[in-house]
C-alpha cells in the first residue's frame, strides 16, 4: 500500500476548518457550565478565539496561495498550485517537483526544509 500525499495548501485549509469546529465545540461545552458565569465565559471566549484564529489562518493561506507557483500536473493534466520544492497535486495527489535535482528521487517532504535536505 503506497503512502497518500496531500497538497500543503489543502492541509492548511483543513486545519483552519478543524479550528472552526473545535471552537464551536468549545463554546457548546460552555453551555454545560451555565451555573458558573465565569467558567461559561471562559469557554465562550476560548471558542471564539479558536474561530477567530481560523479566520486568520484562512487569510494567511489565501495570501500564500496567490504567490504559489501554478503547474500542470503530468498525471491528471489539471492546473495545481505548488508550495516549496516538492508538493502533491491538489486533485490526484501525484508527487510534484520543480527542482531538476529531485526528479526521479523518492518523494519526501523533508526536501522543503532547509536543514532536512542533504545533497547526495
Amino acid at each position: 500500500m503506497s503512502i497518500k500525499y496531500s497538497n500543503k495548501i489543502n492541509k492548511i485549509r483543513t486545519f483552519a476548518l478543524a479550528l472552526i469546529f473545535i471552537g464551536i465545540i468549545i463554546m457548546y461545552l460552555g453551555i454545560f457550565f451555565r451555573t458558573s458565569m465565569l467558567v461559561m465565559s471562559i469557554f465562550m471566549i476560548l471558542g471564539f478565539l479558536a474561530v477567530l484564529s481560523s479566520a486568520l489562518v484562512y487569510a494567511w493561506i489565501g495570501m500564500l496561495s496567490t504567490r504559489a507557483v501554478q503547474v500542470t500536473c503530468p498525471s491528471c493534466k489539471k492546473v495545481t498550485k505548488m508550495l516549496g520544492r516538492v508538493d502533491a497535486c491538489m486533485y490526484c495527489k501525484e508527487p510534484l517537483t520543480l527542482d531538476p535535482e529531485l526528479e526521479g528521487k523518492e518523494f519526501d517532504e523533508k526536501y522543503n526544509r532547509k536543514k532536512g535536505y542533504l545533497k547526495s
